[in-house]
């Protein structure tokens, strides 16, 4: 059975509508703690809350959600075996993760999105539900953020979308660098929602044998890094790890900062050693890609290439900035392919990319634009 929301056949929605929530928990006091998260807040409502995942399929198929926050462990039918029901239902709609942080949870929600979850997130501990400020924020933006793309998707659904992506990519201007002209010693990543499917296709691509080491800053809370390098890894044949306090940077070795630590870096007699802190958040993140940025710039100058995938926000478009500044270079996943088109969408249109690229190309942007004999493509993808 696939829903056929209102939107397909009547007005189209818009990003001023309300944010329709599902809550599948099977503990009344989560339901009620995020209920009330997004219920004192102006654009969110409350369509339904299940207690297991037959529930929430059986719901979904009389109410319209936007957005499922969906439990991985309930009696009758866990989230895992629910995800692939509700997106046969309603395709369009959005199904964020919710789990305790320990690394089996963090292993379960990372194959949740390769089911056709989009985004995850940790549970309020008992202090979060007594001071929710940064739980409630993030909780907030993530949900907000995939409403609107739900609304977006069902405005572009059925014969419409192809049409409508063109005229989008019509009406928009962007100002594009010139390639680069040096080969970088460096190469730096920043993702977000949706980071970890685009990660594992872009490394796919760029795969063994670069000159360079590869840093990558994803938004992820702890033991989700730790499990994100471990599946890197292993599905792309690469020497992947979760960067640790004093690591010595190698020629084509990958490494994901830590949850819960900005990763940073300092030049010693032994080379470019990895330095993590737990200075402030930045832009509501840490890890955060402008820190990683910034300190990427102070060793290694303008050679640098950095890429920007799918996330929500603006994290990166500073760090980037300096960049290009100093003579870096910059590449976007496009909009078409990102999940939230933020911090890709913040570096195009602040003019700093030399390429804005669907996903499945940018991992040969890279590997050319890292070689010896430079960058071999266009301006723009």
């Amino acid at each position: 059975m696939t829903f056929t929301p209102p939107s397909a056949t009547g007005p189209s929605p818009n990003d001023a509508e309300d944010v329709n929530v599902m809550i599948v928990d099977d503990s009344l006091v989560i339901r009620g703690f995020i209920a009330r998260s997004l219920e004192n807040e102006k654009g969110f409502k409350i369509v339904a809350t299940a207690s297991n995942g037959q529930l929430a399929v059986d719901m979904l198929k009389r109410k319209q959600a936007d957005v499922i926050i969906l439990d991985i462990e309930m009696p009758v039918m866990d989230g895992m075996t629910a995800i692939p029901k509700l997106k046969e239902i309603d395709p369009d709609v959005q199904i964020v993760m919710a789990s305790t942080l320990t690394q089996r949870n963090a292993e379960i929600s990372l194959k949740a999105l390769s089911l056709g979850a989009t985004d995850y997130l940790a549970k309020p501990s008992a202090r979060e539900m007594a001071m929710p400020g940064d739980f409630h924020r993030n909780l907030k933006e993530k949900v907000r953020a995939l409403g609107l793309l739900a609304h977006k998707r069902r405005r572009l659904s059925g014969a419409g979308r192809a049409h409508a992506v063109a005229a989008v990519a019509e009406k928009k201007y962007i100002a594009m660098r010139s390639p680069p002209t040096v080969t970088p010693d460096i190469i730096a990543i920043g993702s977000s929602t949706g980071g970890p499917e685009a990660l594992f296709q872009v490394i796919k691509t760029m795969g063994k044998g670069l000159k360079q080491p590869v840093v990558i800053t994803q938004h992820m809370p702890p033991s989700f890094t730790t499990i994100l390098a471990d599946h890197i890894g292993r599905q792309c044949g690469v020497t992947c790890v979760e960067a640790k306090e004093g690591d010595i940077l190698k020629q084509g070795q990958y490494y994901i900062a830590p949850g819960d630590f900005h990763m940073l870096f300092v030049r010693g007699d032994s080379g470019v050693r990895v330095r993590l802190t737990q200075d402030p958040p930045e832009n509501y993140c840490r890890p955060a890609v402008d820190p990683m940025l910034r300190s990427l710039a102070g060793i290694y100058g303008g050679r640098i290439l950095v890429v920007i995938l799918t996330g929500m926000g603006q994290d990166g478009t500073k760090g980037a900035e300096t960049i290009v500044k100093l003579g870096g270079a910059v590449v976007a996943q496009d909009e078409s392919t990102s999940v939230v088109w933020g911090m890709p969408g913040s570096v195009a249109n602040a003019g700093l990319c030399f390429a804005i690229s669907p996903l499945a190309n940018i991992g040969a942007i890279v590997r050319s634009a890292a070689s010896p004999r430079g960058y071999a493509g266009g301006s723009a993808v």
